[in-house]
């Protein structure tokens, strides 16, 4: 299937959503770099940028994102929302991705946090990850730069890109040092096949119309939305090591709050509240 064909299919099962603006190209450096720039040009919240391939991916703290071209759903959404809900934007597309795997294969990813959809493991094998999610939070839309940055008022509406890489195809050979750690849908599904990439976007898309479109409008939504994501956690009552950079925080992950913070109750019985950080599943005690 060409990209155009592709786009074209996406974007006729979509009509109807915020989300039909859908435009796939065969290669870009990073789809949430072009979308901010799509962005700062005026378009408008609901554009879509898919690539086959990245070149230039990027994940948390400045990682790159590499993924066989072709093999994994590479996209970008451009969202609008109010300063008050932006914090929960992220969440909102883990479950929406989570529950699109599910409608479309039967096997259901649990959600670690801060952002990546894993298949968890046996007790004895660590959790796999499926995919990886990154929000990029730009200017508030009315602000210029010239003027300074100041902190938005919670009506504010701010410009959030948020991109996921989901892997989808990758066939029999995982390279060695990706078998332990990563896992795609076509490994779950086997010996059927898995869904095509335009199959997992539409119903992601979808989705995070449902997600995102109650977060924004009902007064209820991020209440809605942060009990889903908890229903969905991998992280929630593991043991956890939380890496901060300068020093690691070790106990239990016992909640995440609306703004999507872990709250980590420590080996001494203290609770700490972290807003960024890497996480590792320990085993149990």
């Amino acid at each position: 299937m060409d990209d155009g064909s592709a786009g074209d299919l996406a974007r006729s099962a979509l009509v109807g959503t915020r989300f039909a603006d859908v435009r796939w190209v065969p290669e870009t450096g990073s789809t949430n770099a072009d979308v901010l720039d799509l962005a700062r040009q005026g378009e408008g919240e609901g554009l879509v940028i898919v690539a086959d391939h990245q070149t230039a991916g990027r994940g948390r703290l400045g990682r790159t994102w590499q993924a066989p071209p072709g093999a994994s759903l590479l996209c970008t959404v451009l969202l609008r929302p109010s300063a008050a809900v932006s914090g929960s934007t992220t969440m909102a597309v883990a479950v929406a991705a989570a529950d699109a795997v599910a409608e479309l294969t039967g096997c259901t990813p649990r959600l670690k946090w801060p952002n990546d959809l894993v298949w968890p493991g046996d007790g004895s094998s660590p959790d796999r990850k499926l995919a990886g999610i990154l929000a990029e939070v730009d200017w508030p839309a009315a602000s210029q730069v010239a003027g300074g940055w100041a902190e938005p008022r919670p009506t504010d509406r701010l410009v959030v890109a948020v991109g996921i890489g989901l892997n989808v195809a990758w066939g029999p050979s995982v390279p060695d040092d990706l078998a332990e750690i990563a896992v795609a849908l076509d490994h779950l599904t086997a010996p059927a096949p898995p869904p095509s990439r335009v199959e997992v976007l539409v119903a992601f898309l979808r989705h995070l119309d449902q997600r995102y479109g109650r977060l924004v409008s009902d007064p209820g939504g991020a209440d809605a939305l942060l009990a889903a994501w908890r229903a969905r956690s991998a992280t929630l009552g593991r043991r956890v090591r939380v890496d901060l950079g300068v020093d690691d925080v070790v106990g239990t992950a016992v909640d995440v709050t609306g703004e999507g913070h872990l709250v980590v109750e420590t080996l001494e019985g203290e609770r700490r509240t972290i807003a960024v950080g890497d996480v590792v599943h320990l085993r149990p005690l």
